[in-house]
């Protein structure tokens, strides 16, 4: 199944939390931050998209909203909040 966000939104895979820290101490998933990173999987058909479909970008702490889609994770959350594109 795919899916085509609309009305300025995107879609996107959260990164996964560290696990463990440089030390090789390992967090509980209780403790573990929300990651703020993510990757861009769909973007809507809109002139002028500032990003594309595989940028990884930054986002708000508590952006969007959490969908579950052929099994795996995703976040729906408008353009407006992504704060930056990472270029590598």
């Amino acid at each position: 199944m795919a899916i085509q966000p609309i009305n300025n939104r995107v879609v996107l895979r959260p990164k996964k939390a560290e696990e463990k820290t440089s030390g090789g101490i390992y967090i509980p998933d209780t403790a573990q931050e929300k990651s703020q990173e993510g990757t861009i999987v769909a973007v809507p058909q809109i002139d002028k998209c500032p990003i594309a479909a595989g940028d990884v970008v930054l986002y708000d702490s508590f952006a969007g909203t959490e969908i579950t889609l052929n099994g795996e994770t995703l976040l729906l959350l408008k353009i407006d909040e992504i704060l930056a594109k990472i270029s590598k």
